[in-house]
């Protein structure tokens, strides 16, 4: 294999040129991914150099404002109605609690806030209520985000109209192998809702998940996929699997930490005026890891106790870390 597949951001691509020839083939990256350790490393930093702020990180917050009760099968995700995990479903949080979390955010240094719903897709009752969250955290001074699942036509300007800076949507695993994660919905459905992202001017958040089984070839599939979006995105969130009992992937083979290590660089490289963050899976990573991905160049975290549902570093912990490595946190 020596490109990803090919890239169709419909409907807002469908009158538009077609997309360049792909600047990184899947195979370019491979040859990333398997350069000596240290040479791999000294890329990934001099191009951070070239491209970011020296020594500085940005702390995100993400917080569920409903949780549980998914009809997705994704093959990782504890928040699946169909698998036994222990997580109950919740309704959609009040408008002055999100504000809350928001506020507490912002007061710990989180610049950006990030509201996530376990849902296919946002129907027109869910719509309005999230609309006012982001009015209200906008209104606070926060980049505001939201991960809401697949968008329909014209939600996404909505989003973009009530004050919204960034939609998540991650391309989870690279698409030869996504249906073995996900059988609910389609590698074409994620690229059609970054699609409307896209042309509705908001910024994209989007990255992947590793440590689902995958190969260093499948994982250089992944960030092929990114790297080769028009334009890459402006977040990378890259994430190590964090396993939930009850779920399908539960009792995978960890992935070797250098090898995550190797993911970000790549990331950081391929994809060098993004924000590379340092995602789920930092609560099972020592201090040595973590600072190896920051030289690697991830330049921004989730900040707080919980990712969803799943648990975080504390917010000291990070902070006792941060100034370790001499790190200044994003203003």
């Amino acid at each position: 294999m020596n490109a990803p597949a090919v890239i169709n951001f419909s409907p807002a691509a469908k009158s538009a040129p077609p997309l360049p020839e792909a600047r990184w083939s899947v195979a370019a990256v491979e040859a990333l991914l398997d350069l000596p350790f240290a040479d791999l490393m000294a890329q990934a930093m001099a191009a951070h150099r070239e491209h970011q702020p020296a020594n500085q990180v940005q702390l995100s917050t993400l917080l569920s404002i409903k949780t549980g009760g998914c009809p997705e099968d994704c093959g990782y995700c504890p928040q699946a109605s169909r698998y036994d995990t222990g997580v109950t479903s919740q309704a959609l949080l009040p408008l002055e609690e999100v504000v809350a979390a928001a506020r507490a955010a912002k007061a710990s240094g989180a610049t950006r806030f990030c509201m996530g719903a376990a849902w296919r897709g946002p129907k027109e009752r869910d719509l309005e209520p999230v609309l006012g969250m982001v009015r209200e955290v906008k209104a606070l001074g926060l980049e505001t985000c939201a991960t809401l699942g697949l968008l329909k036509d014209g939600q996404a300007e909505r989003l973009k109209d009530a004050g919204l800076d960034f939609y998540n949507h991650n391309l989870d695993t690279a698409p030869e192998i996504y249906g073995d994660i996900i059988s609910t919905r389609q590698y074409q459905d994620r690229l059609d809702t970054l699609g409307r992202v896209q042309h509705a001017g908001l910024s994209v958040c989007c990255g992947g998940i590793v440590g689902m089984g995958e190969s260093r070839l499948q994982r250089a599939g992944l960030i092929a996929q990114l790297a080769n979006l028009d334009p890459y995105p402006e977040s990378v969130p890259i994430n190590n699997l964090v396993q939930v009992e009850g779920t399908p992937l539960h009792g995978t083979e960890a992935l070797d930490p250098f090898e995550f290590v190797r993911t970000i660089a790549a990331a950081r490289i391929t994809m060098p005026k993004a924000m590379v963050r340092l995602s789920a899976g930092r609560q099972e990573m020592g201090e040595a890891i973590q600072a190896l991905c920051f030289l690697a160049g991830a330049n921004s975290i989730f900040y707080g106790d919980k990712l969803l549902t799943t648990g975080n570093p504390d917010a000291q912990r990070d902070r006792a870390l941060l100034d370790k490595l001499g790190l200044k946190v994003a203003g």
